[in-house]
Formats: structure tokens, C-alpha cells, sequence
């Protein structure tokens, strides 16, 4: 049923939204070049990878050795509204429409953090990673990578379908409200470094 519902939502969001991609898409070609997407390799349900599709927001902006700048200096105003909005966020249908993502799951974080969880924080692996979910509409990048990982983990444990339904509605909310969204340090997590750092 999730499954069926995430392919329905996804087409339709894709077919009515394809006027805004197509906007978004015209703005970032011209304000941060090309290529217009970002490209990047995730661990899917079980930790196997796909490539996550997203708007790109940042330059390639790179110092004397060719090694790019951080990404606070590289994520600029326009890049910053894109992710605010989350409207970066929107060609990740195409990810549910190919069954690599679901609408509401955990999201997909970076493949070298794979070994770094506890043997809890990796059942968040065992659902489809999602483009919203309950520790996105508890907070995002406000809490603490422990808090996002035992959320991820309640939502492993306790998802339904109307569970679903009531995220998808908060993350509407939240995105129009602009709550707790909308600044650098809401928008930029410090990498995982495991359990062991404190």
C-alpha cells in the first residue's frame, strides 16, 4: 500500500509541480551553472546505493589546489533559499517513482557514515529512505545527530500509513510557515563522526 500510494503522489506532485521544476531549473542553470543537478551516492533500504537527484545549490567554487571551498562559502543566498524552501528537494520524486526513495522514511545520509552506526542507529536502514520524515518535522538540523537517529528509529518502529499522511501534511506546514528552516546553521549539519566523539 505504501508502495502504491508513494508511485501515485509522487506522479501527480511531478506532473503538477513540472511547471515550478522547470522554473527552478531555468534559475539554477543561470544563477550557479551547469550542470543543474546534484548528483550523489546514498544508502537505499538495506544500505544499498542509488544516486539521489536534487536541484544543485552550491558553486564549484575551488582554492589555489583545485580542492573546493567549504560549503559555507560555496552555498550561496540563491542556494540557501533553494534548500529554505526545499524546493532542492523536488527532483527526489524521481526517486520514489523508481522505488530507490519513499515519500516519508529516513533520510538518506552520506554512504561513509554507513560503519559508523550502532547497531540501533542502523535500523533506520531497514525501510526506503524518504524526502520527508518524522525527524524532519521534529526539528531537522536543530537537534543533534542522536536525537535525528533515535527519531529515525521510532518512526522504523511505529510507521503507518496514516503516520505517513501526517507527515507528509506537517512538512507542508512547516515548509509554508517557514518554521525553524531558513538559516545557515538550520540548513548546514556538521558531519557524523560516529558514537565514540562526544
Amino acid at each position: 500500500m505504501k508502495r502504491i500510494f508513494d508511485f501515485i503522489v509522487a506522479l501527480a506532485a511531478l506532473l503538477v509541480l513540472s511547471p515550478m521544476l522547470f522554473v527552478v531549473g531555468l534559475l539554477v542553470g543561470f544563477k550557479l551553472g551547469s550542470p543543474i543537478f546534484f548528483k550523489q551516492q546514498r544508502p537505499g533500504k538495506s544500505g544499498k546505493p542509488f544516486y539521489i537527484l536534487k536541484f544543485r545549490t552550491m558553486t564549484d567554487e575551488r582554492d589555489s589546489n583545485g580542492v573546493l571551498l567549504p560549503e559555507e562559502i560555496r552555498l550561496t543566498s540563491f542556494g540557501l533559499w533553494l534548500r529554505s524552501t526545499s524546493l532542492d528537494e523536488l527532483p527526489e520524486l524521481i526517486n520514489v517513482l523508481k522505488g530507490e526513495m519513499s515519500l516519508v522514511g529516513p533520510r538518506p545520509l552520506l554512504m561513509e557514515y554507513l560503519p559508523l552506526y550502532s547497531d540501533r542507529q542502523r535500523r533506520r536502514m531497514d525501510v526506503r529512505p524518504g524526502i520527508t520524515g518524522w525527524a524532519q518535522i521534529n526539528g531537522r538540523n536543530s537537534i543533534s545527530w542522536n536525537e535525528k537517529f533515535d527519531l529515525d528509529v521510532w518512526y522504523v518502529e511505529n510507521r503507518t500509513f496514516f503516520l505517513d499522511v501526517k507527515i507528509i501534511w506537517l512538512t507542508i506546514l512547516k515548509v509554508f510557515n517557514r518554521e525553524g528552516i531558513g538559516h545557515n546553521n538550520d540548513v548546514i549539519m556538521p558531519k557524523f563522526t560516529g558514537n565514540k566523539v562526544p
